[in-house]
């Protein structure tokens, strides 16, 4: 029987959800909303990688301390600062946004599998919430890290710098609605849910 945990923070300006993974000896985060680094420390985790479904501010706030950590990051595409978006959240919100340019340890664009210390993930690209955006699927846990894609009852806003409703309803179709319906969803907002509950009560798609 394999050892797995998942682990869940909310944090930040806009109530971001981070994850923890533990499986057969790997450990990985997805997304870095703000002070995860501290709930880290706290439960005592030992994170290897970390895993950016975008760069949306909310998602990668803590960027910088887990890269002091020594935690290596992989993103689809290189910073971006119109992606990061943190000068509209200064400018237009008002929050006080301080994310510094950083480099990625791997970058994810064109790669559709990787393995962390034989854990499989499985990586799809779904622009439309954000050009970068993309999900990480965990066949061995049944669960898929939508980030701002899909939510429970909802999609991500496409209302935003580079958004298109329609490539991200069509990306939703053709790779989440592709994977099992017990499939879990933890999304980077929200509540969980699974790829057979949206596929038949989500009303944006």
């Amino acid at each position: 029987m394999t050892a797995q945990k998942i682990h869940s923070y909310t944090g930040g300006h806009v109530f971001t959800n981070g994850y923890v993974v533990e499986h057969d000896g790997a450990c990985i985060i997805i997304d870095a909303p703000a002070l995860i680094h501290e709930v880290i420390q706290q439960e005592g985790l030992k994170p290897t990688h970390l895993l950016l479904t975008h760069q949306h501010f909310d998602h990668t706030e803590d960027v910088e301390a887990l890269q002091d950590m020594g935690i290596k990051v992989l993103m689809h595409s290189p910073y971006n600062e119109t992606l990061i978006r943190q000068k509209e959240a200064r400018e237009n919100w008002g929050l006080p946004i301080n994310i510094k340019p950083f480099e990625a340890d791997e970058l994810l664009d064109g790669k559709d599998s990787i393995a962390i210390k034989g854990l499989e993930i499985r990586v799809s690209h779904v622009p439309g919430h954000s050009p970068d955006s993309i999900t990480f699927y965990l066949p061995a846990l049944g669960v898929v890290f939508a980030g701002d894609t899909l939510m429970e009852g909802s999609i991500g806003r496409t209302d935003l710098p580079g958004g298109s409703h329609e490539t991200l309803l069509d990306g939703i179709r053709s790779k989440l609605y592709a994977l099992p319906d017990e499939t879990v969803v933890c999304s980077g907002h929200g509540s969980q849910t699974t790829i057979g509950r949206e596929k038949s009560h989500n009303p944006f798609i």
